[in-house]
């Protein structure tokens, strides 16, 4: 089997992150106290998700084709929609989606419809792999949105920048999809972006956490916080 390493797997490792096997792949789990992490999580968390399912889709046939496959694709670009199993649907343009695995990677939605690549190629819709060239973050918390006012020049209070809302924009001054969730009343936002900036991203974003107590938490972290609202 393939070691197939995160970009930023060296650091967790440093940091004492003990690993679960999902779809396959080490995630990060935690970092030792899972009952301090979902209180960091709900001030100021960092989960890489990176090791989760996702895949892209990009053409003149790809929203029609992946309504056709049971996908719910928001109306408009620029807007996020959650699946019935959990997982996400993000809208970048009219003819580009990104599907993003829920927080047990036990959909088998990305998995499904990349192996079904010749027929949506066959209507105008090409499979775009985000498994090992995108990076996935997860910022917590109540000061996620002061935090995230440092590094990047969008309005991210809920006023502005509503659950479902997506900003295709600069993070650290690097390019980045920003997307806005709730998990119940507290903010998450997924930053997405290209694997070859991930370790300098995540140090940024690192950095810019210490000013408000803010530390990386693992996917049971993440877990627990859905699960104080299902």
């Amino acid at each position: 089997m393939i070691d197939r390493r995160g970009p930023v797997d060296h650091a967790h490792r440093e940091a004492g992150a003990t690993f679960i096997k999902v779809s396959g792949r080490d995630i990060v789990d935690g970092f030792g106290d899972p009952d301090g992490e979902i209180a960091i999580a709900h001030r100021l968390g960092l989960a890489d998700l990176s090791h989760l399912p996702r895949v892209g889709f990009r053409g003149p046939g790809t929203r029609q084709w992946l309504v056709l496959q049971g996908i719910q694709v928001p109306h408009d670009p620029n807007r996020a929609d959650l699946q019935p199993d959990g997982g996400l649907a993000i809208s970048r343009s009219w003819t580009e989606l990104l599907l993003l695995a829920d927080l047990y990677g036990a959909s088998g939605a990305c998995a499904r419809l990349e192996s079904m690549r010749d027929e949506a190629q066959d209507v105008g819709a090409f499979v775009l792999p985000r498994y090992d060239g995108m990076f996935w973050f997860a910022l917590n918390g109540e000061r996620s949105i002061a935090c995230l006012a440092k590094l990047c020049g969008v309005d991210m209070r809920e006023v502005a920048f509503p659950p479902g809302s997506v900003a295709q924009t600069s993070v650290a001054r690097l390019a980045a999809v920003v997307v806005r969730l709730n998990i119940g009343v507290t903010p998450v936002f997924y930053v997405l972006g290209d694997s070859a900036s991930a370790e300098y991203l995540w140090g940024s974003l690192i950095d810019a956490m210490r000013e408000f107590d803010g530390r990386p938490v693992g996917l049971g972290a993440m877990r627990a916080l859905a699960g104080e609202f299902e």
